[in-house]
């Protein structure tokens, strides 16, 4: 081969190495990441105050995916160690149970940047980063009740607020745990008390009291078209979903917020992210003060790094969860005993409702 050939030919092969890394470095890169949620309205509202501003502020390019909680799908991930999400966005059972199975990345907190006792709901979690709180409250019928409900213990006064209650089939945690403050038990004790077999009964004797008033429905959107049907006075509800309904569909709602059943949604990074790097960099983002706040403005959703309240529009405040006024009576979702006792108790709820 002569000289010049043998140098073409060298450099034909430092060009397809080149060539060849440059195809395969978007693969090791932390410049995108996968971002996973339920979808429709839920997703759009994380898309505007969460998911375009951390694109622009980094450079990072978000990919979007989908999911309706399904488990196996994440397990068979991480075991296959086939990982194409980076952070997904799941609420606090989910959490707590792929945390003690292993599919979840350890949260560093040092790492993150962030100061986890800040975050409400934090020390329950060692995978996940809460970045919304939820609430279960009454909601109500003003035009049919304009002097109230005020508390829980009026759920089951059928005497002073007549009419039918509607309560969740599938929610558990809607009647036991509300019958036994109406009851008389402190919010703080609710599942010292659920937790012995006298509890048990306690509530079942108070849930008898307004079983032939109530209406059991299946889903959220169920319960608030009853409510706007007059099938019902009064019903359990996510609070965002009530504070929907009177914006923009004009319903005459109101919110009990006492005892309202909270929960969190978490920010929880597969074991195996393809993007670990740009994943904290996103919980980080996600967790900000400024960010929290922001989405506030698209769903009526608590934050919870505590630096944001002082953030929130004043108008929007009233209407959320954690707002000082609403929070003063709150029962914090045991994720630990509903793994535990959630099917022996739904067992004996199922056979109490047939009867």
């Amino acid at each position: 081969m002569t000289k010049p050939l043998m140098i073409a030919s060298a450099l034909a092969v430092i060009g397809l190495v080149a060539v060849t890394l440059a195809s395969t470095k978007p693969a090791f890169a932390d410049d995108q990441l996968t971002v996973v949620s339920t979808g429709g309205a839920w997703q759009a509202n994380l898309r505007k105050a969460v998911l375009e501003p951390f694109s622009k502020a980094t450079g990072i390019k978000v990919i979007e995916d989908e999911f309706n909680g399904e488990l196996a799908k994440i397990r068979a991930m991480v075991q296959s160690k086939t990982v194409s999400w980076d952070v997904f966005d799941i609420d606090t059972g989910m959490a707590t149970q792929l945390c003690t199975e292993g599919v979840l990345e350890t949260i560093d907190w040092n790492k993150l940047g962030l100061d986890r006792s800040k975050f409400i709901g934090a020390d329950s979690y060692e995978c996940g980063v809460p970045f919304i709180v939820t609430a279960a409250v009454i909601a109500y019928d003003k035009d049919k009740l304009p002097n109230g409900p005020k508390s829980i213990a009026d759920l089951f006064d059928t005497e002073k607020f007549p009419g039918k209650r509607g309560l969740p089939k599938t929610t558990l945690r809607a009647v036991f745990e509300w019958a036994l403050i109406a009851d008389g038990v402190p919010t703080k004790d609710v599942y010292k008390v659920l937790n012995t077999p006298e509890g048990v009964d306690r509530a079942f004797k108070k849930l008898d009291t307004i079983k032939k008033d109530v209406v059991w429905w299946q889903s959220n959107s169920q319960a608030l078209q009853l409510l706007a049907d007059g099938q019902v006075v009064m019903t359990y509800a996510p609070s965002n979903r009530v504070y929907d309904a009177v914006k923009n569909s004009g319903k005459h709602f109101g919110i009990v917020w006492d005892a309202q059943q909270r929960g969190s949604g978490i920010w929880a990074i597969p074991k195996g992210s393809p993007h670990l790097d740009a994943a904290y960099k996103f919980l980080a983002f996600a967790g900000s003060p400024r960010v929290q706040a922001d989405l506030t403005q698209q769903v009526a959703l608590g934050p919870t790094n505590k630096d944001a309240i002082a953030l929130v529009d004043p108008a929007m405040l009233p209407h959320l969860p954690t707002a000082p006024d609403n929070a003063g009576n709150v029962l914090v979702y045991d994720a630990v005993f509903w793994a535990e006792k959630g099917d022996e108790l739904r067992q004996r709820f199922t056979t109490w409702l047939a009867k």
